[in-house]
């Protein structure tokens, strides 16, 4: 198992809200969703048959407070499998197919700053003899989440 593995999306500019990716990690298969500005991670394989459960429908809870009055609550949100509308929690992977059903697993996702994900480049630097050449070398800096280079 892989654990501890961070894998950076997208900037969220460009992952507008109601937009999912499906992204390899470690060799799973996991769909990140943006619904509103909550982020979701799912393992894209459904455990009643395997099915690509990340291009399934997304669900909300329908609520009726009075006659038509019908409307999608803002709580909890489910997936359902394309395969056979297996359904799942977005976000613990709870099964909703009654008790003893497995769930599917459910992952961690959340937004850093550009400059947190810039590695701290004094960090485990050997201690080198500097040799009699010299590179040409530019400035890198970050600017609005992203890297920058100046030539």
């Amino acid at each position: 198992m892989v654990f501890g593995v961070r894998t950076v999306i997208a900037p969220v500019e460009a992952f507008p809200p109601g937009e999912r990716r499906i992204v390899e990690v470690g060799g799973r298969s996991i769909g990140v969703f943006r619904i509103g500005d909550r982020f979701f991670g799912i393992r894209n394989r459904c455990p009643h048959q395997g099915g690509p459960l990340c291009i399934g429908h997304v669900l909300g809870h329908v609520v009726a407070d009075a006659p038509g009055g019908a409307r999608v609550s803002g709580g909890a949100l489910r997936i359902a499998c394309p395969w056979h509308g297996w359904e799942y929690d977005l976000e613990t992977g709870q099964s909703f197919m009654g008790g003893g059903e497995p769930g599917v697993r459910s992952y961690g996702v959340g937004l850093e700053p550009g400059q947190a994900l810039m590695p701290d480049l004094d960090h485990g630097r050997a201690r080198l003899v500097p040799g009699p050449y010299t590179a040409e070398t530019f400035e890198v800096r970050v600017e609005d989440d992203y890297v920058v280079l100046d030539v």
